[in-house]
């Protein structure tokens, strides 16, 4: 998968599920601090991106990932390593 692919997919799921503004959505916005997701929307998420890319991550990986880039960029490497 491409990371327009990625990029386009997460942006999706932040407006339709996260209701996130559009605009908002920039990849040096901060997840918690700018966009406002707390605890339970990472729930979500995991739930989102294991739906959405077929792969499990754990809520504790999640706390090194701080940006929307970041967040990216996880999800990149991890599909990089689960179709290796």
């Amino acid at each position: 998968m491409e990371r327009k692919e990625i990029e386009s997919k997460v942006k999706s799921f932040f407006i339709d599920e996260l209701e996130l503004e559009a605009d908002d959505i920039r990849d040096d916005a901060r997840l918690k601090e700018d966009l406002g997701l707390e605890s339970l929307d990472f729930v979500d998420i995991v739930v989102i991106v294991e739906n959405t890319f077929g792969f499990k991550i754990k809520l504790e990986e999640m706390s090194n990932v701080q940006t929307v880039k970041a967040f990216y960029d996880y999800i990149e490497t991890k599909l990089l390593i689960t179709n290796y």
